[in-house]
């Protein structure tokens, strides 16, 4: 009977433990955008902003099912601003200020298992090329605003994450 007990805590601590840590997990963001306010929340891999429409990115909002993201922005007239975490306000709202910049990464486990994928359309270049874990999307004193942004939240086990992210494999669509 102990052992039936003992075996029935195991598997359930088990499928717990599995849950967690290998379930998917929800990203999901939004953006502020000149003269717009803030447009719906987008899903993993999908395209927010505004595209040929001459308006910047002025703040922008990460959410992720756990608190293992962080993210901040580097914006016209105050450069980098500190790391911020899930559900937390990068940029500015209500002061006219362009993002020209944003680096985001994981944290924990999360960053053991996932890699976060990224890139900016700036205005006057046009979609970069992905970038990755905490590294620079966007531009550092150049004066070019952020117009858009596209973010993916990838497995590390994928194998050949840059090349799953290459920008030849996104140019076809019309923005």
């Amino acid at each position: 009977m102990i052992k039936k007990i003992f075996s029935a805590v195991i598997l359930t601590a088990m499928l717990f433990f599995a849950q967690n840590v290998f379930a998917a997990h929800n990203l999901t963001y939004q953006v502020h955008v000149q003269d717009k306010g803030w447009l719906p929340a987008v899903g993993n891999g999908e395209v927010t902003g505004s595209i040929g429409k001459n308006r910047r990115l002025e703040a922008i909002v990460i959410n992720l099912d756990s608190d293992d993201i962080e993210y901040n922005a580097h914006v016209e007239n105050i450069g980098w601003q500190g790391w911020t975490r899930s559900g937390v306000v990068a940029g500015t709202v209500g002061e006219a200020l362009r993002m020209e910049a944003i680096r985001i990464r994981l944290r924990g486990r999360l960053a053991e298992r996932y890699d976060i994928c990224y890139r900016a359309y700036v205005h006057n270049i046009g979609w970069q090329d992905w970038v990755m874990n905490g590294e620079v999307a966007g531009t550092e004193g150049r004066s070019l605003r952020m117009e858009a942004i596209q973010i993916e939240l990838v497995k590390k086990s994928d194998n050949n994450v840059r090349g799953k992210h290459d920008r030849r494999r996104y140019d076809d669509y019309a923005w």
